[in-house]
């Protein structure tokens, strides 16, 4: 078995809204993040999802390599593989250099990478990948640490896209984009309700609509369409019952452990 392969354990309820609260943004621009760099954390085989970059591995071993392993080692960044195909290059690097090889990948929901470790918190590159095989909550925590140690955190506040893709995707962010796809990807998510992984919206008190009805149809009480305090004890209730978060708050947790009620 990989020592790669973790839980694969999603954002839990409220993850990504408290990440916003410590950083200062909108939950729309941390879900604009995601969207752009990984939709999600991890692999269909609970891999962590990556992005080996030959360049910094190059960098990183001052070239040594170069010569016989071109393809991964590198001056030039390139020779991606994609998906499951990029544990192979890592592997290969490990081989070579293990730390530098960690170090020389990119990781998990927010592509943080490795050689980036200390900025979100650790003190090696292998405590880092070990939080990235652990659980999207740990990815989210990096991430949180990494936009606050970088000081981007003001861009994701004022969403200065231009400004926080520099900072984060490095100088040739351009070549990809990566401002007009977060701008793009924040004015998605923030058009409506938040959305959960499942495809249905963040709600809590205060909300109406027919996704309530669902809920409340759901949680068997009384279907009115208006999420209240008698909906928001039901819902406590649930957490409790399925050992989740109990904060009254339905995200993608709760609304995937209600899919059996759901019709």
């Amino acid at each position: 078995m990989s020592e790669f392969i973790g839980s694969g354990a999603p954002f839990s309820d409220g993850a990504v809204e408290d990440a916003a609260q410590a950083l200062g943004c909108e939950v729309a621009a941390v879900r604009a993040v995601i969207d752009v760099e990984s939709r999600g954390g991890y692999l269909s085989d609970k891999r962590p999802k990556i992005l080996f970059e030959r360049h910094y591995f190059s960098r990183l071993t001052k070239n040594a390599f170069d010569a016989a392993h071109t393809d991964i080692s590198n001056r030039k960044f390139g020779g991606y593989k994609g998906g499951a195909g990029e544990y192979a290059r890592l592997e290969r690097a490990m081989a070579l250099n293990r730390d530098a090889a960690l170090r020389s990948a990119s990781w998990g929901a927010f592509q943080i990478m490795g050689d980036n470790c200390r900025m979100c918190g650790f003190d090696t590159a292998e405590d880092f990948v070990a939080a990235m095989v652990e659980s999207e909550d740990r990815q989210l925590a990096a991430f949180v640490a990494f936009v606050k140690s970088a000081r981007l955190d003001d861009e994701l506040r004022r969403l200065d896209w231009e400004g926080f893709a520099r900072g984060y995707n490095g100088p040739a962010f351009r070549t990809n984009n990566y401002d007009k796809k977060m701008a793009a990807a924040y004015a998605f998510h923030a058009a409506g309700p938040p959305r959960t992984s499942a495809g249905r919206p963040l709600l809590k008190m205060g909300a109406v609509g027919d996704e309530v009805e669902d809920l409340q149809q759901a949680l068997g009480i009384k279907a009115d369409g208006d999420f209240g305090p008698a909906t928001k004890k039901a819902v406590i209730a649930f957490q409790q019952q399925h050992g989740l978060k109990a904060d009254g708050i339905v995200g993608a947790g709760t609304w995937k452990a209600l899919e059996p009620q759901l019709h």
